[in-house]
């Protein structure tokens, strides 16, 4: 299996983020890098670089204008008397019909959801390139390759169209999927990361031409809260076509498992021909969330199990924090996946 990653993304290096009332130290730090490389590398992959497939197939599904905020975003902060080193919204529209402000701090909070997306000096530049990693790691599933994996960091399934939130800036997993739609493929998003693909369901919630199927931590009582329950199907043509399958904390490989043959038989039912899995790691029985208690040789049959699907198959790093295991985890997922 090939990898992809671009030395680009390390410039993206928040310091902190907002928690229960706390600025504490950003758990998405680039560490993970190192880790998530030397488990790619660990599990026989040969990496390379990703070219550069321009602003198109990111302004597919993002917003122009939300791109120029990102874009621009940190250098007008600099400008603002006394401002803090990061860009971290400070107060939010009660709604997003309300008006688009042209101030720096109003326009923060319009495109960032929480105060766990800290823009920073190399963010857009990181998030650029992580969005080209998938990109490419697309084409190479969609160029006959049975699988590949995307190392893109920052992560992506919490972004929207126009907004930022949970260490996401640019959706990864969605923009590699309507990439492989574009090339007239028929793409399932599965999403194994212990918070729900809010961002992800956002985007493709009233279409039928791309399925999301998303395990994850119960919302009631876990990030992001007010999505990912198990009544969100879709609306209009999208009606049926969104799948949420929310479980309880601590939940453990069988259960996880159980919940993942679930997914995956409506992935057959929709008659997908590709997979891009949004592989989020940190459900990881250590992971420093705490969301699952899945361990690393669930993460092997993780793997396992999506390969019986017989389909290509892209994945694409989302979360998993920093702990001993966490390029273990990563192995045991791509092996799982080669061997079965």
């Amino acid at each position: 299996m090939k990898a992809i990653f671009d030395e680009r993304q390390w410039h993206h290096d928040p310091k902190h983020f907002m928690a229960n009332g706390k600025r504490l130290p950003c758990p998405e730090q680039p560490a993970r890098i190192d880790k998530l490389l030397s488990g790619a590398k660990a599990a026989q992959c040969e990496v390379a670089a990703p070219t550069d497939h321009g602003q198109g197939p990111i302004a597919a599904l993002h917003s122009p204008e939300y791109l120029t905020f990102l874009r621009n975003i940190y250098t007008r902060w600099q400008r603002i008397p006394d401002a803090g080193d990061e860009v971290i919204p400070n107060i939010h529209p009660a709604n997003r019909s309300d008006s688009y402000p042209r101030s720096a701090v109003g326009q923060a909070g319009f495109h960032q959801a929480d105060t766990a997306c800290p823009i920073g000096e190399g963010t857009w530049e990181a998030a650029y390139w992580s969005a080209q990693t998938a990109l490419t790691a697309a084409d190479l599933v969609a160029g006959g390759e049975m699988a590949a994996y995307a190392l893109c960091r920052p992560p992506g399934h919490h972004a929207f169209g126009d907004l930022a939130g949970g260490f996401c800036f640019l959706n990864n997993s969605a923009i590699a999927a309507e990439h492989l739609r574009m090339k007239g493929l028929r793409p399932a998003i599965l999403d194994v990361d212990v918070h729900h693909g809010n961002g992800t369901q956002g985007i493709f919630y009233d279409r039928d031409d791309v399925l999301t199927v998303s395990i994850h931590a119960d919302p009631v009582r876990f990030y992001p809260f007010f999505w990912g329950h198990a009544q969100e199907r879709g609306e209009g043509r999208g009606l049926g076509y969104n799948l949420n399958l929310p479980l309880p904390r601590g939940t453990d490989d069988k259960a996880f498992l159980q919940a993942l043959d679930t997914g995956l038989t409506r992935i057959a039912d929709f008659g997908a021909d590709v997979v891009v899995v949004a592989l989020g790691l940190d459900a990881f029985e250590g992971d420093p969330f705490q969301g699952f208690a899945v361990t690393t040789t669930g993460f092997g049959r993780i793997g396992a199990a999506i390969a019986k699907l017989g389909l290509p198959t892209l994945f694409v790093q989302e979360g998993g924090y920093l702990c001993d295991e966490l390029g273990e985890n990563l192995t045991a997922t791509l092996t799982g996946f080669e061997d079965a």
